[in-house]
């Protein structure tokens, strides 16, 4: 059983990765937001919100603690994708394609290291990809391939980074906040170039700018801070587990604040991507 107090944070921490979706999404069908300009102002915030954090609680700076370029670059990757990826299609359907992605990255890392899957994991894993194609069907539930590609590639790039992260928490980086919140300031260079390559299509208002700063600030900075504090007292299982959620609260919240609808072939895909990446993380030692 996982605490009460616990618990809470945990919640808030999976409201507040949810809460990306309808945010970018929120931002980009009813503001006049574009989604580079969408990513610049939300990767300053997170990148702000991150490094008061960690001047708050007094981090020590190191150089396996202070972020690293190739994290940085798989951090804007997501965040890029991500965002040009909710030009099109609904905030359900995105998280469950970023998920599946990102666990599908994570999974198949492990297996090309030579972990073993058991026959229900092997299932599971199978019955998982099986949603994500279904989930990509024309007609079904995304309007466009290149939205269904773009958001395929930021789950992989998330679990590109979250990989890297673990290998450099091998090496000696103790402190994940004060890492993230490095990456988080590395990818700002690269989002003010992309800025710059696409300074005819940029465009704003006060809406948009607003969304991407909640975005940026409390659900990616404030909403990560959350999360690694929590994560130390969470049992692998449990924290793998937990963020099947995340999926499940952004199509509510889509249905809610967005008037987005589920249809029954939406749901079952759902069902299989969710469910089989549960065989995936309960079968798990």
């Amino acid at each position: 059983m996982i605490p009460w107090r616990l618990t809470g944070w945990v919640s808030v921490a999976m409201l507040a990765f949810a809460g990306n979706s309808l945010l970018c999404r929120m931002a980009l069908k009813h503001t006049g937001i574009d989604p580079t300009s969408f990513t610049l102002v939300r990767l300053v915030s997170g990148a702000i919100m991150l490094l008061l954090v960690v001047r708050l609680n007094r981090g020590v700076v190191t150089p396996a603690n202070n972020g690293n370029w190739w994290s940085a670059a798989a951090l804007f990757a997501y965040a890029v994708c991500f965002s040009f990826a909710y030009v099109s299609m609904s905030a359900a359907t995105g998280a469950l394609l970023l998920f599946g992605a990102v666990q599908a990255t994570m999974i198949g890392y492990g297996v090309a290291r030579g972990e073993r899957l058991s026959l229900p994991q092997a299932a599971g894993f199978a019955l998982a990809l099986a949603g994500l194609v279904v989930l990509m069907l024309p007609g079904l539930a995304t309007p466009s391939l290149l939205g269904s590609m773009s958001m395929l590639t930021a789950g992989v790039a998330w679990g590109v980074y979250s990989l890297r992260g673990k290998l450099l928490q091998s090496r000696g980086a103790s402190n994940p906040t004060l890492m993230t919140a490095g990456n988080f300031a590395r990818t700002v260079p690269m989002a003010l170039g992309l800025s710059l390559l696409m300074a005819s299509h940029l465009s704003w208002d006060g809406a948009g700018l607003g969304y991407a700063v909640v975005s940026g600030a409390l659900a990616s900075g404030l909403g990560y801070a959350i999360w690694y504090q929590a994560l130390p007292s969470l049992k692998a299982t449990h924290a793998a587990t937990v963020q099947l959620s995340v999926p499940v609260i952004a199509a509510l919240g889509g249905v809610a604040f967005l008037g987005e609808t589920l249809t029954l072939p939406m749901l079952l895909a759902s069902t299989a991507i969710l469910g089989g990446i549960s065989l995936v993380i309960l079968e798990r030692k």
